[in-house]
């Protein structure tokens, strides 16, 4: 299939070429295994059947097809259209619609014959994924996302921490898009871990964590040694690496104190708290905080991820 849909592209490229403006674009058939090219002039048939290509004579070129879809876009859309192509094989432009209704087809009948609407059932909505180390926010605040996890009824969730959550209410993510509910904080005795409801079903779990120029893939939870190396993401300050220094940690903050933490002699600021913290392909935990900066340095403490999903009944997502 793949090289079939080479070859039909280089037949295309050189075509294109050669017909100048009597092309009126192409498209692949897969049943057929080739290139499908229409034109506005029936004399060229023969040449495209000697170029092993099959031809379709058609009323409108490529050029006027994208001149009427551009036109649509200097009028004033109703709230029924929720899009439009050009739609190659039927030479016209498809306008979609959630209705029929008059205001609809007015704006539909401005592009002329060249178009026709098509109704669909819902308008579409842009799609985010949940990755750790991402930013969340509060109602006055921004978080880091730490790991996706779901619940025995495949509920949808992430962890952080737990100073994050303690305030509950709502979580919005990428351009203040719903996100979900805070719905669980713990900061104390045994770590500082929260859990974050992804209920908008514009976001998606995924089993990864930002690293700056991409992701890693989270394939497990298996905890690190004690000298181990060890990776923090974070929505401020983004990727950093170095050593776990120490365990089970207690930390005396002015929030009040907290037992079973991590050391490592990573750096982290403001806003990095609840990141995911990764050694190789295994989660280890969330950031929970610490001093210095990632300017001069500094000590960074986590709250293991095992603690924070088994308080929850969670499952880790992984890739």
């Amino acid at each position: 299939m793949f090289a079939q849909q080479d070859r039909a592209e280089a037949q295309v490229a050189t075509l294109r070429t050669v017909l100048g403006s009597i092309f009126a674009g192409s498209w692949f058939d897969s049943a057929a295994g080739k290139a499908v090219v229409a034109v506005t002039d029936i004399t060229s048939v023969p040449r495209l059947a000697a170029a092993g290509v099959e031809a379709r004579v058609v009323t409108r070129s490529d050029a006027q097809l994208a001149a009427a879809a551009d036109g649509l876009r200097t009028r004033a859309v109703p709230a029924g259209v929720v899009g439009w192509y050009v739609d190659l094989p039927t030479d016209q432009v498809v306008v979609q619609v959630l209705d029929r209704s008059p205001a609809t087809d007015a704006f539909v009948a401005t592009a002329g014959p060249a178009a026709r609407a098509e109704t669909v059932s819902e308008r579409p909505r842009p799609l985010y994924a949940v990755r750790g180390g991402d930013a969340w926010y509060g109602s006055n605040f921004r978080c880091s996302v730490g790991f996706s996890a779901t619940d025995a009824a495949g509920g949808k969730h992430f962890v952080t921490a737990g100073h994050c959550t303690a305030g509950g209410g709502a979580a919005f993510g990428y351009n203040q898009v719903s996100l979900g509910r805070l719905n669980g904080s713990h900061f104390g005795t045994g770590g500082d871990y929260g859990r974050v409801d992804v209920s908008s079903g514009q976001w998606t779990l995924s089993g990864v964590v930002a690293n700056g120029g991409g992701t890693v893939a989270v394939k497990g939870s298996a905890e690190a040694a004690v000298g181990a190396a060890v990776c923090r993401s974070g929505s401020t300050t983004g990727w950093h690496c170095g050593t776990i220094q120490a365990k089970n940690q207690t930390v005396v903050y002015s929030e009040g104190t907290v037992t079973g933490l991590t050391r490592t002699n990573v750096c982290a600021e403001a806003g990095d708290s609840g990141g995911a913290w990764i050694s190789g392909n295994q989660a280890q935990g969330v950031t929970s905080g610490g001093s210095g900066d990632c300017t001069r340095g500094g000590t960074t403490y986590f709250s293991p991820v095992n603690p924070a999903l088994n308080a929850y009944g969670l499952r880790l997502v992984t890739s």
